[in-house]
């Protein structure tokens, strides 16, 4: 079946020449799959944006290999809307041939301003439907809803009843991609054309999937309500406290509707509640919304993310979207397991995340390099989080942002302290994600990234320390338009009082944008004695002081559009064994050797076949790491440690949260 890429693929055949120039403004090039492919055929993706950084990799990595005689075959992509190629320098004028790729070639008969908007990974399907049902000519409402149809399944003129309407929105809000905020506003114009929904807050629970599961929380308790031995229908909405508006009985016992329920107690997306005088059978899809303290509900929780985690097992062609939402799960049973006391799930967990982790080794080998020149519209690297930033705040208008660095908290242990979050501000609003952290997951390469917005290469005289992260902070804001008096970063953070010590780093009528290090969960880490159990009981013990709720509470205060993530997370590992090597490696940690060469390196992995030979993608071109996987570790044989460093999902991919405060 041709796809999209084929079209633009047809153009890129080796050895034809060494230097393409490819003007891209859809940024399609960079899409996951077409970047993989590329790479599979030999071609390496430059992006073109700051001409200094261009020039050092360009020079750097590619003239010396021509000068030597090799061959390449180099891709420098243009992204700029309007850029024309002719603005690139001179000698990449002289040397490459030129390329134009973009949306309205590919969908002619599309809105333009409509499909920009789209995730690329949703393109197969518009594709696909194009070619299947090809469309007349078609402005901006009814590209809408071609896409709404064919792409997201829902035909919204068809929408005329509760369980339809729920049942979309349960399909959209329960899906790794958001809806695009084009397409929200005109399935809400459609939707509001129908007396039924009238009362209904389509404005809000639309577009925003954490406002509408905050809509289904507070009614889950209403429905309960129709189950009590009295059986008596409340009608009083204030009696429940409901805050958004709409009907307050909601068919949940619906076969379409219920299949959902369950998985959205089970990965957290709704709470269970208390629920006195009700009687339900131990096997009642009712059960898991229903808050008990038994030890036999805790069982069967646990058992069905177990069997959830297992369905969900992302496969060898997965796209690191289908990582990061399967991640997600596999946090919810990490932490309710190494919260437990059951040696039983520990040993199943542990098993399954060996087979896990061999899997995700084999899709990172293939797919990581891919994901570098991604957009950075939802964060893939920890490098496109601060681009994120400054992009929300072109196009928000607030001009304020904080990003709050957590140093070594895992996705697992982030699942452990958001309830706490939530108990000490009710009115906190927490929008979840996850994303890669760099490899080798070390704190001076991944964290470095995020304060620079750049991958390693590009800081190799500072990649063994973190001495330069608030210069290379301030040297991106400055290249978004602020001055370095604007730009504030503050790191050793995590005891104390909040307020006082935010005080100290920022002025809040001047400060636009803040960079915050909270180390606290990496020292404990780095002391842990008592593995992943040990971790998580520490980490929900520093949290219950408040100074991270208070943190991000002032923050708020303030003004700033508040994110949260981490440079890496981490994952109990047994010594097998530590390299004797001298000091040829540069970095000699518990999870990762660093190697100036790729000799010396393989000179070592011989010895350790649980280790692998990373290759430097992204990373300076002397930096050469042997990486741990799995639960294995470069110590003593038998020892056992929380470490960091390897490519373990639990290290990998980590938390993403943007926060806000409830309005109504």
């Amino acid at each position: 079946m041709i796809s999209w890429r084929d079209v633009i693929l047809n153009d890129f055949v080796p050895n034809v020449s060494k230097l393409t120039l490819v003007a891209d403004p859809d940024c399609l090039l960079t899409e996951e799959k077409l970047a993989l492919e590329l790479r599979g055929r030999g071609f390496d993706l430059i992006e073109f944006s700051d001409p200094v950084e261009f020039r050092y990799a360009y020079e750097s990595k590619y003239r010396s290999i021509w000068d030597r005689g090799e061959h390449t075959d180099l891709v420098v992509v243009l992204r700029l809307q309007d850029a024309e190629l002719e603005s690139l320098p001179y000698d990449l004028l002289q040397a490459g041939r030129k390329l134009s790729f973009n949306l309205g070639d590919l969908f002619p008969n599309l809105s333009y301003p409509v499909i920009e908007k789209l995730d690329r990974s949703l393109l197969d399907a518009l594709f696909e439907a194009q070619r299947k049902s090809p469309p007349d000519r078609m402005g901006d409402n009814a590209t809408q809803d071609f896409i709404l149809r064919h792409v997201f399944g829902i035909a919204a003129e068809l929408i005329d009843s509760e369980v339809e309407l729920l049942r979309a929105l349960l399909r959209l809000h329960y899906g790794p991609l958001p809806l695009p905020l084009m397409l929200a506003e005109r399935l809400i114009q459609v939707l509001k054309g129908y007396a039924e929904f009238k009362s209904w807050p389509l404005s809000e629970i639309v577009p925003d999937d954490k406002t509408f599961f905050a809509f289904l929380q507070e009614r889950w308790p209403v429905f309960l309500s129709k189950l009590s031995s009295a059986n008596q229908l409340q009608e009083d909405s204030m009696e429940y406290g409901l805050q958004y508006p709409g009907p307050n009985h909601l068919p949940f016992d619906h076969q379409d509707i219920k299949i959902y329920l369950d998985n959205l107690f089970l990965e957290g997306k709704l709470i269970p509640v208390e629920a006195k005088g009700i009687e339900v059978e131990a096997g009642s899809w009712v059960r898991s919304g229903i808050a008990t303290s038994g030890v036999d509900d805790e069982e069967q929780r646990i058992t069905r993310l177990f069997s959830l985690v297992e369905k969900e097992w992302p496969t060898a062609e997965a796209r690191y979207s289908d990582w990061t939402a399967f991640a997600l799960k596999w946090a919810e049973l990490s932490s309710r397991v190494h919260c437990g006391n059951s040696t039983e799930h520990q040993t199943r967990l542990r098993a399954i995340g060996d087979a896990l982790n061999t899997t995700f080794a084999g899709w990172l080998a293939d797919h990581y390099s891919s994901l570098i020149n991604l957009p950075p519209t939802h964060p893939a690297l920890l490098h496109h989080v601060p681009r994120r930033l400054a992009r929300d705040i072109e196009d928000s208008g607030n001009s304020r942002a904080a990003l709050i660095v957590v140093d070594g908290l895992a996705l697992d242990q982030w699942v452990t302290i958001r309830p706490l979050l939530q108990k000490q501000d009710a009115h906190l609003i927490m929008r979840e994600s996850a994303t890669f952290a760099w490899i080798p997951t070390l704190t001076s390469v991944s964290r470095q990234s995020i304060f620079s917005g750049k991958p390693p290469l590009y800081f190799p005289s500072s990649i063994h320390s973190t001495h330069s992260e608030e210069k290379l902070w301030k040297q991106f804001w400055e290249g978004h338009g602020l001055s370095r008096l604007d730009v504030a970063y503050q790191r050793g953070l995590g005891d104390g009082d909040a307020s006082r010590v935010l005080d100290a780093a920022i002025h809040p009528g001047k400060t636009q944008v803040v960079g915050l290090v909270v180390d606290k969960v990496d020292k404990i880490m780095h002391g842990m004695q008592l593995g992943s159990a040990g971790m998580h009981n520490q980490i929900k013990q520093w949290c219950q002081g408040g100074f991270l709720a208070a943190l991000v509470g002032q923050l708020l205060e303030y003004g700033y559009a508040v994110w949260l993530t981490s440079d890496h997370g981490n994952i109990q590992c047994s010594g097998q064994g530590r390299p004797s090597e001298g000091v040829i490696a540069e970095t000699r940690g518990e999870r990762v050797r660093v190697y100036p060469t790729s000799e010396l390196r393989a000179q070592v992995a011989g010895s350790f076949p649980f280790a692998h030979e990373w290759p430097p993608v992204g990373l300076p071109a002397d930096y050469f790491p042997l990486v741990a996987s799995g639960h294995d570790a470069f110590i003593k044989m038998g020892e056992t440690i929380v470490g960091h460093g390897g490519i373990a999902i639990e290290e990998v991919i980590v938390p993403l949260v943007k926060f806000a405060r409830r309005t109504r």
